[in-house]
Order: C-alpha cells, then sequence, then structure tokens
C-alpha cells in the first residue's frame, strides 16, 4: 500500500462523539470508482501531497488488487450525505514489509498496529474539520470491527501540516519522526509518526 496510503464491506455509519451528526458513511472501493479517483488525483491539493498518476491504467495498477481482495489493506470511499467526497485506506502494517521496515526504524510498532491515509477529494470541504471527523470515525470503527488491533499509526510528511493538525484534532499524539520516502519527491524526507491507542475498557 505504501507508506500515508485504508475497507469495509457495506455502509456503515460512524458518528465522531455524541454531538456529531451521523452524516458520515462509506464502503469498499469498487471499480466503478476509478473515475472519481482519477479526477481527485488531479486536484492540486490532491496531487501536491499525494503525488499519484491519475491515468485510469495507473488507478486501475494500483488499486485493482484491493478491489479484487488480493491486498490485506483496505480502501475506502467516505460519504457525505450519501456524496462522495474522501478516501481513506486502513491497512495492518505487518502485511507490507515495507511499511514496518520504515515505520520500525523510528517508533515501536506493536503486533497488529494498522495505518491510515487519507484524502479529501473535494477542495471546498477542507478546512472545515472534515478531514479529522472521517479520520476519528474510521479509527472509532476500527476498535469496534476489529480488536485485535491495539493502535492506529499514521505517518505524515513534515510539511504537510494540515494533514498531521488533522490527526492531532482526532485524537492522535506524535510520538517519534525521522526520515521516510516522501510521496512527492521535492518534499525533504523528514516525517512525523503519529499514535492513537485503543481506549482502556472497563475496571
Amino acid at each position: 500500500m505504501g507508506i500515508l496510503h485504508i475497507s469495509l464491506i457495506g455502509v456503515t455509519i460512524s458518528t465522531v462523539g455524541s454531538d456529531v451528526e451521523s452524516d458520515l458513511s462509506w464502503r469498499r472501493l469498487t471499480e466503478a470508482d476509478f473515475g472519481l479517483l482519477s479526477t481527485w488525483f488531479t486536484e492540486p491539493q490532491v496531487a501536491r501531497w499525494w503525488n499519484h498518476e491519475p491515468s485510469g491504467e495507473a488507478v486501475a495498477r494500483d488499486f485493482g488488487p484491493s478491489v479484487r481482495g488480493e491486498e490485506a489493506g483496505e480502501d475506502l470511499i467516505v460519504c457525505r450525505d450519501g456524496v462522495p467526497v474522501a478516501l481513506v485506506q486502513r491497512s495492518p502494517i505487518a502485511a507490507y514489509d515495507t511499511d514496518l521496515a520504515d515505520f520500525a526504524r523510528i517508533v515501536t510498532v506493536l503486533e497488529g498496529a494498522v495505518e491510515l491515509d487519507y484524502l479529501v477529494g473535494d477542495a471546498s470541504l477542507r478546512g472545515l474539520g472534515l478531514g479529522s471527523r472521517i479520520i476519528a470515525a474510521v479509527v472509532d470503527d476500527t476498535w469496534r470491527t476489529q480488536p485485535e488491533v491495539p493502535c492506529v499509526l499514521v505517518a505524515i510528511v513534515a510539511a504537510n501540516t494540515a494533514s498531521w493538525r488533522a490527526v492531532e484534532k482526532a485524537g492522535f499524539r506524535r510520538i517519534g519522526e525521522g526520515a521516510m520516502e516522501p510521496d512527492n519527491p521535492i518534499d525533504d524526507p523528514l516525517h512525523y509518526i503519529y499514535r492513537i491507542d485503543r481506549p482502556i475498557s472497563g475496571p
């Protein structure tokens, strides 16, 4: 999947705290969404940080295995009031040797840990707190549906201030920093590593 790059079968409604409307849902990525991904990858802000080739061939190459169930990681199309607005990837770190090695050079990776990556494809919705809501909703779902997962990690290139502020608002804490290969070669290799731990339940 690659560092900084998350599926649930069906549509699941999640709320982020009791004061937030449950307007977010997500579903498994399908081939019918490839055109949407291509469009999102051409949006300037997405292109800046994801740096993914937007051609249909490139999208099919990189996302086809997940759609066909050949990847351990999950790809989600996140909808707000039923309208697709974001992509989230959730992956078991240990299933990807390169990711595991990259994280382990900087922080301790607990057995069963997962990583997230995300993008908000609709530029008009950025800066409104939607990204942190989506992240928090997927994390909450992880605790409910994957009881073996002890924590969630995110690696963010240091220059992407908006992204690491979003995970901080979602409850993540920075636990380390170090060099990783950036998605966009114009960026410095410095990345911040963030983690959120499974809540302790009961006495």
